[in-house]
């Protein structure tokens, strides 16, 4: 099962938290009965650095194992988000592009 995190709700960070709000509520990741193997974030219409930033923040909250698709329209994102997955030690599994929209499975290492 797959999860949209596009038009969640803004989650306000802890005041020990300095990072910016998530854009999507961590506890609403994962619907009733939904699988945690892959999270969908998507970032079309957003201009970098906004796809990676949402993607790197689902996978702070993502499961070890799970596996996180990332759609973006923004042409820079082919450079970005390879660049930020090999700094980061994660793993692209799939690169695919349709109609422009640019699609990424990363991994979580288990």
């Amino acid at each position: 099962m797959k999860v949209w995190l596009t038009h969640a709700p803004h989650t306000e960070c802890s005041e020990g938290n300095a990072k910016a709000p998530l854009g999507f509520s961590a506890e609403s990741l994962y619907g009733p009965g939904m699988s945690s193997s892959e999270i969908i974030v998507d970032a079309r219409g957003h201009r970098c650095p906004v796809p990676t930033l949402r993607l790197r923040r689902a996978l702070e909250h993502a499961p070890p194992g799970a596996n996180i698709r990332l759609y973006a329209d923004d042409p820079l994102a082919r450079i970005d988000v390879p660049h930020f997955a090999a700094n980061s030690g994660f793993e692209i599994l799939d690169v695919d592009e349709d109609d422009g929209v640019l699609s990424f499975l990363i991994a979580k290492p288990a």
